[in-house]
Parts: structure tokens; sequence; C-alpha cells
């Protein structure tokens, strides 16, 4: 091996022309947010669990028994209030839960940063 193996070329600073800057090559944001989606594909089949908790109650196995259709069930948390959002039981959001097409849905408002084991 040779002492020039493994060398970058530096760029010549007496030159007449600057060296190429990003701009210049064409850098393009959503070109790279591609590339990125792209390295990710692998993962994009792999199924998840996603839960929108809208809040909790604690009741006896009688209470639970007598619940029926129409029945209002008290909550944890007021009206307003975000609600969490749960991938494989594993907090990662906090959001609103919105109307769309006569449909519920949730809109994050806040992505909850997990530590890593």
């Amino acid at each position: 091996m040779s002492d020039t193996d493994g060398q970058v070329p530096l760029p010549d600073l007496n030159a007449a022309e600057a060296p190429p800057t990003a701009d210049d090559i064409g850098y393009n944001e959503d070109e790279n947010a591609s590339r990125i989606a792209a390295d990710l594909e692998a993962v994009f089949d792999v199924p998840v669990q996603v839960s929108a908790v809208l809040g909790r109650s604690k009741m006896d196995v009688g209470e639970l028994l007598k619940l029926g259709p129409g029945t209002v069930l008290e909550l944890d948390r007021r009206v307003g209030e975000s609600i969490d959002i749960y991938v494989n039981n594993r907090l990662v959001a906090r959001g609103e839960v919105v109307l769309v097409e006569e449909k519920l849905g949730v809109t994050m408002t806040e992505i909850i940063s997990g530590e890593r084991n």
C-alpha cells in the first residue's frame, strides 16, 4: 500500500472557479426524503398495534357487567385534553380527536421522545 492509497483529493483553492456547492449539484430536500424512505422500505410491512387512549376508568367487575348500550362511562380526562397514542404499548405521541368524513381520527400534536434501552 502506498501513502496515497485511500486519500481523497483536495480541491484546488487557487482555481478560478469555486468548487460546486450542494445548490450547484442540484441537492433537493425531496430527493433526500425519498432516499431515506427507500432505505426504510424493508420495515414498511412490519405490523404494529396503534392505540389512541381517550381516558381510563376503574370499576369493579360487577359494575362492568351492568354496562349496556347507551351507558355513559366517566373517564379520567377532561373534554379538550390531549389523548395518548401508543404504538405496541409504548407511548409515542399525544394528539387530538378529529372528525374525518363521518369517522373519528387522531391528529398528532406532540411526539414523545423515548429513551432507547
